[in-house]
């Protein structure tokens, strides 16, 4: 089996995944063998990975994110893909539909329409007086259109002014967050993406300098973050392992149906919070599934 991740880390990208082979009774050295690589954010890298899995050919090709299962559905047509996670993967034409698949690639997608109004949600929960949110996007994101389009209907029913801003390079960062502060953005909602999880640092500093209210799609890697509302990452894994298990025993990934999740989680970093001066609702604290303090 080979693994293959672009943003996440070479080794924790993989845990959740294994550990969850190993319940369903796979040892690696016995009947089992993972092959990881990752990428670094590296598009170019990214494909001579896929490539380079391809060559030993492996049985499943295991993905995170939609730009790393685009690349592995370049690099082969015939080993089964099972993606960990994926935002939209019918928008990028990895699969023909999340309930017919198609072709070599199945696994499980963090996405729902009702999400994105969710976090919205949230966040004015949070902020009440904000009429402007910033969403921060990367600019080479295979699904932006939808995280757009999803967002954009929300800020729309809500009735706030959605301010976008793309990035394309770590070094615009800094722009980026002052023409939100020009724009007068009062909360910011950011896609994730292989961009802003090797940046999520920096992110979440700029944020708190510019004392903007931030809404993350996943904890992850945006430690220090003032809210989060998404799938559980690691859950989502954990349920690609049951694929990749599938597989093994036979099944086809064009006859298995994408998962959505079930139940998404809520954190919520008090630390944050007090750094830049606002005051998380109880009504909101109540709901949340992690407090950080």
């Amino acid at each position: 089996m080979g693994t293959l991740s672009l943003a996440a880390g070479p080794s924790g990208s993989v845990d959740p995944l294994r550990e969850q082979l190993h319940k369903l009774g796979y040892v690696e050295g016995r009947n089992l063998l993972i092959e990881s690589r990752w990428a670094a954010g590296n598009n170019e890298r990214l494909q001579e990975h896929a490539a380079e899995l391809v060559r030993l050919k492996v049985d499943v090709i295991v993905t995170q994110t939609t730009i790393v299962a685009v690349a592995a559905k370049r690099a082969t047509s015939t080993i089964p893909i099972v993606m960990a996670s994926s935002a939209d993967p019918v928008g990028a034409g990895v699969v023909a539909s999340l309930a017919r698949p198609g072709g070599n690639v199945t696994g499980v997608t963090g996405n729902s329409a009702e999400v994105a109004g969710k976090r919205l949600q949230l966040l004015l929960e949070v902020v009440p007086k904000a009429k402007r949110v910033a969403a921060l996007i990367w600019k080479d994101s295979l699904t932006k259109s939808l995280f757009l389009e999803q967002t954009r209907a929300a800020a729309q029913r809500i009735g706030i002014t959605l301010v976008v801003q793309e990035v394309d390079a770590t070094g615009a960062l800094p722009g980026a967050f002052a023409a939100m502060q020009r724009e007068r953005a009062q909360a910011l909602i950011v896609q994730t993406s292989p961009f802003a999880s090797n940046n999520s640092k920096m992110i979440v500093e700029l944020a708190a300098q510019h004392r903007l209210p931030a809404m993350f799609e996943f904890r992850g890697a945006y430690a220090g973050g003032l809210m989060a509302y998404g799938a559980n990452s690691a859950e989502l894994r954990r349920r690609g392992a049951h694929y990749v298990d599938r597989i093994f025993k036979g099944a086809k990934p064009a006859d298995l149906p994408i998962e959505q999740p079930t139940k998404y989680e809520l954190s919520i970093d008090l630390k944050a919070a007090k750094a830049i001066g606002i005051t998380i609702p109880q009504s909101v604290l109540a709901r949340a599934d992690e407090v950080i303090r």
